[in-house]
This record gives structure tokens, C-alpha cells and sequence, in this order.
């Protein structure tokens, strides 16, 4: 149960990192929430009991050392955001980006210059005292998260109160996400201390994420915490997703009327970027649409029916003066419910049309 959770959750938190990155790729827009969904994201599969069991056998506690390389990650990717939002994602990003990569490396040569190291979701507490290269494996992991999640909770906790909807819901989450990540952290500082100065440190080997209280602390706390910050990150996503879909919908329903109007008056077709976005080249859209109805004589007061009758049989050959009795300030959810009235009403009647040619 467990692990499907972690694995569907990491699901949906590495295809909206990715949605993120190409709708980043192609606006121009910040990268960090895209990193930090991805990264997460596989930090949840690699957290998993199943996954760190399959990467046990490949090397023993892999699956820890993936798991910890994708957090820290993933922890840079939410610094990015935090910086974004505050307005200075461009000061100490090479800092940010070079100890990032620092400590990485240091894991990653900690992690493999150390021998007799447990299979399965094994603990390194006895380890400590005669491996110093796993304390150094530690203390910089730790350091490294332990900045990066103050950092998130004091923006979680100034912004949650200004937020609202789904932002305010996500912010809620980071911020007892870093609780329990603080929590977990400083359990590791008082781990490390206590095994280093025993005499004879006791073995500690985890059937499970939450199979003991050490094993909680050290693998079960994470993993919340991790869980916690994905939705948070991917809660916010949803309207924004929703509305893409719906403005996605909007065009294509709208795109038969545009091309009609567009044979008619090539002139209303914008030469330019259509937008970046989906809504930029939705309004576009709506745009072109607006000025042929106009330019074939309908104002935006005629009923739909009307308006589709008046283009099934030609309309006017340019404006005739109703250009004046269009509001400047029309609704946009309303300009969208007219046009797709108008445009379905088109199909319909090209439709019947086309049945009685048929017959």
C-alpha cells in the first residue's frame, strides 16, 4: 500500500515536473519547480521498499545513496523556486549550482570508498565509527538539506498567509513537510554523534520505512516529507493544468470558425507569434474571430443563430458601422461562450446541409 502510494505519487510529481519543463522550454519561464517535481519525484520511487530492495542487489544500499542524490536535487530545484519567487533568481545561482554539484560529488566518493556496506534498507550507525568517509557522507548531506529547508520553510510560512486556493493549500503542505525534514535531519545529527562516540554501535537493519522508530527517523520521516513537498509543489499545477485543457478544448471548437472567416478576410490573420502560451494563442484566436465577424457585418449583439445564418450565406461585404456597438470591455469567459456558440451553431447547419446534399 505503501509503495503505491510512493510510486503514484511519484508519478504524477515527474509528469507535471515534465509538463513544467516544456511549457518552461517554450514560454521562456523559471526552470525550479520543474527540477524539484522531477527530482522528487524519483526520490519517491527510489524511497520505495520494493525499488531500494531491487537496487540493494545491484549494489548494496544504492537505493539510499539514489534516493539522497535525487533529494538534494530536488532540494536545489526548490532553493531555484524560493529565489524565483522572491524575485532573485539571477544572484548566487553559480554558488547555488556549484555547491549543489560539490556536494554531490562528495556523496557520491563518501558513498563508494566505503566497505561493508548492508544490503537491503540498512542503516550506516555502526559504520560511523570506523568509517570517516561516512561521516563526511552525512554531515555534508545534511548541512546541504538543512539550509535548503529553513529556506523553504521561512517562505512557506511568510507566504501561506498572503496565498490562496490551491497556492495556499501547497504552501500548508511544504510547510509541515519541513517539519518533519527538520526533524529528520536533526535526528541524523544525534545519530551521528551518539554511534561515533559509542564504544560498541549496534547495527541497525530496516525490514521496513516505518518497521522500527530508527528506521522511522531515518528512512520513514524522509519520505513523508518528500511526499508532503510533491504535493505541495503539484497542488498549485493543477488550476493552471485544468486551464490549459479547457483553453486547449476552446480552440479546437473554435477553429472551424476561424478558418472561415479567415478565407474570407485573410486580412484578420495575425502575421506574427501566435503566443507562447496556450491562453496567448487562445486570445489570439479570439482575436481574429472578433475582427472578421466584424468585417462581415455582425455585431457582437446578434444571437449565435443569426450570427451563423448571416456567415452560411455570406454576411455583409465589410462593416457596416457595427463596430460601434461593441462593448470595449466584454467579459473574456463571455466573448468565449458566444463564439463557441456561434461556431457550434455553424456546424450544425454545415452539417445539415451536407445530409440533405446526400439525400
Amino acid at each position: 500500500m505503501i509503495d503505491a502510494l510512493f510510486f503514484g505519487v511519484g508519478l504524477v510529481a515527474v509528469a507535471a515536473g515534465i509538463w513544467r519543463a516544456v511549457r518552461a522550454r517554450r514560454t521562456g519561464a523559471a526552470t525550479g519547480l520543474a527540477t524539484s517535481l522531477i527530482a522528487l519525484g524519483l526520490a519517491l520511487f527510489l524511497l520505495a521498499d520494493s525499488a531500494q530492495a531491487i537496487e540493494s542487489r545491484i549494489y548494496p544500499s544504492l537505493g539510499r545513496l539514489l534516493s539522497n542524490l535525487a533529494t538534494m536535487v530536488a532540494a536545489y530545484g526548490i532553493e531555484v523556486t524560493v529565489a524565483e519567487i522572491g524575485g532573485v533568481a539571477g544572484k548566487r545561482r553559480r554558488s547555488r549550482l556549484a555547491a549543489l554539484v560539490v556536494a554531490l560529488v562528495v556523496l557520491v566518493v563518501a558513498f563508494f570508498s566505503t566497505r561493508g556496506l548492508p544490503v537491503g534498507i540498512g542503516l550506516f550507525d555502526e559504520l560511523y565509527r570506523t568509517n570517516p568517509t561516512l561521516v563526511a557522507y552525512i554531515v555534508v548531506y545534511t548541512l546541504y538539506l538543512g539550509f535548503a529547508v529553513v529556506d523553504i520553510a521561512i517562505v512557506s510560512a511568510g507566504a501561506v498567509r498572503a496565498g490562496a486556493g490551491a497556492l495556499r493549500a501547497g504552501l500548508g503542505l511544504m510547510l509541515v513537510a519541513c517539519v518533519f525534514a527538520l526533524a529528520y535531519l536533526a535526528g541524523k545529527i544525534v545519530d551521528l554523534v551518539a554511534d561515533v562516540t559509542a564504544e560498541h554501535p549496534v547495527a541497525v537493519v530496516c525490514r521496513g520505512a516505518f518497521s522500527t522508530v530508527d528506521c522511522a527517523l531515518a528512512v520513514g520521516f524522509p519520505a513523508i516529507s518528500v511526499l508532503l513537498i510533491v504535493v505541495g509543489l503539484t497542488v498549485p499545477a493543477i488550476p493552471a493544468a485544468g486551464r490549459a485543457v479547457r483553453d486547449a478544448r476552446t480552440r479546437a471548437e473554435l477553429r472551424p470558425l476561424r478558418e472561415h472567416l479567415a478565407e474570407r478576410f485573410p486580412d484578420v490573420v495575425r502575421l506574427g507569434r501566435a503566443g507562447a502560451t496556450g491562453r496567448e494563442r487562445l486570445l489570439t484566436v479570439l482575436s481574429e474571430i472578433n475582427d472578421g465577424l466584424l468585417l462581415a457585418g455582425i455585431p457582437p449583439a446578434a444571437p449565435p443563430e443569426t450570427a451563423a445564418d448571416l456567415l452560411r450565406e455570406g454576411g455583409g461585404d465589410a462593416a457596416t458601422g457595427a463596430a460601434g456597438d461593441v462593448e470595449g470591455d466584454t467579459a473574456f469567459a463571455a466573448d468565449v461562450a458566444r463564439l463557441r456558440a456561434i461556431a457550434r451553431a455553424l456546424r450544425g447547419e454545415r452539417s445539415a446541409g451536407a445530409a440533405n446534399s446526400v439525400r
